[in-house]
């Protein structure tokens, strides 16, 4: 409450308000949402986000495999990172739950939703986007995005039916070829899928993946979290912001090219 400042009652409403099945999920978020967040978004917005984020989590039928701990990392956040601040939510749920209604796994839910979402809100990948974090909105007013802003997307349209997901990227490849940005989201455990494709736990950067280096701030394989963490996720586009909390996943992506690519030494 101190850190909203001015916008103080707006986070005070949001506590008041939330019903008590959803209190420990408002609590999480006000704990753990960016410093400027608190001092400018309303008591409305958090109310509204929390309960549709609450329906989502309720309303799939996969909902048993999925904990509170990564429902509220991985479903309730509004936002991955610096993106602007949209209010996608209930828009993007009444879009996209008919897409997936015969889904009976997140994973063949997130496969739908990758094959589809992109030619429903006419944006496609193009690198003369007006800029690289665009929010959902932003890409869908360009028509167009990046490697980031086509993740973005994608992980709202996840998180708006219930399917917990993740923005995953690197900084830079282990040849320094440059930087990329995918998804991955629960089932089970993680999967990673490229934007546009129809693909799980496969595509053209895998090899790339499997050498990025364990524990560098650039060329590890680093995906967001908003729990408390000692990294933080490299924004290539604000590299001096350490804001958004990273977690290393490198080794489950050196892991899964072990069966494939055997290192030979004379």
């Amino acid at each position: 409450l101190d850190l909203a400042g001015e916008n103080r009652l707006e986070i005070e409403q949001a506590i008041r308000e939330v019903p008590e099945s959803q209190q420990a999920g408002m609590a999480w978020l006000l704990t753990h949402m960016p410093e400027e967040d608190l001092k400018t978004l309303t008591g409305e917005f958090l109310l509204e986000n929390c309960n549709l984020a609450y329906e989502a989590w309720e309303g799939a039928p996969w909902k048993e495999q999925i904990t509170e701990e990564v429902f509220y990392d991985c479903i309730l956040p509004y936002a991955n990172m610096n993106e602007r601040r949209d209010d996608w939510r209930g828009d993007f749920r009444s879009r996209f739950l008919d897409v997936v209604k015969d889904a009976a796994s997140p994973t063949e839910a997130a496969i739908l939703l990758n094959k589809n979402l992109y030619d429903m809100v006419d944006v496609h990948y193009s690198t003369e986007r007006p800029k690289a974090d665009q929010s959902p909105y932003e890409s869908m007013e360009a028509g167009m995005a990046s490697c980031s802003g086509l993740s973005i997307l994608l992980i709202d349209a996840c998180r708006s039916v219930g399917i917990p997901a993740r923005f995953t990227g690197t900084a830079l490849w282990y040849n320094e070829s440059g930087n990329h940005s995918w998804i991955e989201f629960w089932d089970d455990g993680w999967h990673y899928t490229e934007a546009n494709t129809g693909e799980v736990d496969s595509a053209w950067f895998s090899d790339s993946a499997a050498k990025a280096t364990k524990g560098h701030p650039l060329k590890a394989i680093f995906s967001v979290t908003w729990n408390e963490s000692n990294q933080h996720f490299p924004l290539v586009w604000l590299p001096d912001v350490t804001t958004y909390g990273g977690v290393d996943v490198t080794d489950r992506y050196a892991k899964e090219q072990e069966s494939a690519l055997i290192p030979l030494r004379v």
